[in-house]
């Protein structure tokens, strides 16, 4: 989210961290520290797709430390809509995507040498896949890690197919937003339905021609930064 907390410096002081724990609760504490160390709170807690849930787990543990969650493409609280997830980007599979999609996937049934780089190929491709209609952006130079991501999101999925995740949400007093593009494969539904029956004061604000990632659309960009700066109580200032 590096563009992301770049232009929101431009108005207020924004912290990205870069977090390498290889458990949910490492990585809660984790962050924790950051802004323990870091900032003063409350603060306004800003999570994309998985570091939503991340933001979500925080402010149920950490109430006090949270201002305001605002989730950014945030992937479903229920099971029952992550079959829908596959489903909208094979829609948009080409053949060669389709081919590539199969040995990735093969590939990432085990670990191994080349885990790491068949991860990264994976995440290119998704990204592409949840896309609509982006800008060219350059490369992404983040290093990705298989280990963790295997052990981190079996956690997670764990969480959600239980219904641990959801139960979180009576631990959350602060409002809570959540962003999410219209043309997401994420549904917005297994968003806006669970969190809206739960949470005490939840708003949902969706974006026109926008896939996963606001930023880098073309159409919905200017109008996600105004959106999430308008959620963060900042005016507007510069590009």
């Amino acid at each position: 989210m590096s563009p992301v907390a770049e232009r929101l410096s431009i108005t207020a002081g924004a912290i990205e961290p870069f977090q390498g724990k290889n458990t949910i609760d490492e990585l809660i504490c984790e962050l924790h520290e950051v802004i323990q160390e870091a900032a003063c709170s409350p603060v306004y807690l800003v999570g994309y797709s998985w570091g939503a849930w991340l933001g979500y787990m925080y402010a149920a543990r950490y109430p006090d430390k949270v201002k305001k969650l605002i989730l950014v493409s945030s992937g479903p609280f229920e099971k029952e809509y992550v079959s829908r997830i596959m489903a909208a980007r094979k829609d948009r599979m080409s053949e060669k995507d389709s081919v590539l999609f199969d040995v990735l996937t093969s590939k990432l049934t085990t670990s191994g040498p080349d885990s790491d780089s068949v991860l990264l190929q994976f995440g290119e491709l998704m990204s592409r896949l949840d896309s609509w209609d982006p800008e060219k952006t350059e490369g992404n130079h983040v290093t990705v890690d298989f280990g963790q991501h295997r052990q981190i999101w079996e956690e997670a999925s764990r969480l959600r197919e239980n219904g641990q995740l959801l139960k979180l949400a009576a631990e959350i007093p602060c409002p809570v937003t959540a962003i999410h593009g219209i043309e997401d494969p994420h549904p917005y539904e297994g968003v806006v339905k669970p969190l809206s029956r739960l949470l005490r004061r939840f708003h949902f604000i969706r974006l026109e021609q926008c896939g996963h990632t606001p930023w880098i659309e073309k159409e919905a960009k200017e109008v996600f930064y105004s959106v999430l700066l308008q959620e963060l109580d900042l005016e507007l200032r510069g590009k």
